[in-house]
């Protein structure tokens, strides 16, 4: 599986918390959701961090079967409509940069023992 996650370094603006979530669930998410080729989408919300730990607020996660799906995803109307509504919502909450990274992963359940 191929992730691509987008990680927000900086800060939500004092107060705005709450609405910054609100924002990225209500007007943000459903740009995410149509992209082509997505088979998952994970808003992740920071609620703690180690003391040196950079600030990351928000982390994005979209998955893609294939590295093709994931280049045809990057290279979408979808994608440039998501890129706006990003443009547009996050000046009102959140100050900082966007980084991306993208990975190939496998998963691996753990099995439940007695004392879970």
């Amino acid at each position: 599986m191929i992730t691509r996650y987008a990680l927000f370094l900086g800060e939500v603006f004092p107060d705005k918390l709450e609405a910054f979530k609100k924002a990225v669930l209500d007007e943000l998410l459903p740009t995410w959701l149509v992209y082509p080729y997505a088979i998952a989408v994970r808003v992740s919300f920071a609620s703690d961090r180690d003391q040196q730990a950079p600030n990351l607020p928000l982390i994005l996660g979209v998955d893609f079967a294939s590295r093709d799906g994931l280049d045809a995803a990057l290279n979408s109307q979808e994608r440039l409509d998501s890129r706006a509504a990003t443009q547009r919502v996050l000046p009102e909450f959140f100050k900082g940069e966007i980084c991306h990274y993208v990975t190939e992963s496998s998963e691996h359940l753990v099995a439940l023992s007695a004392s879970t």
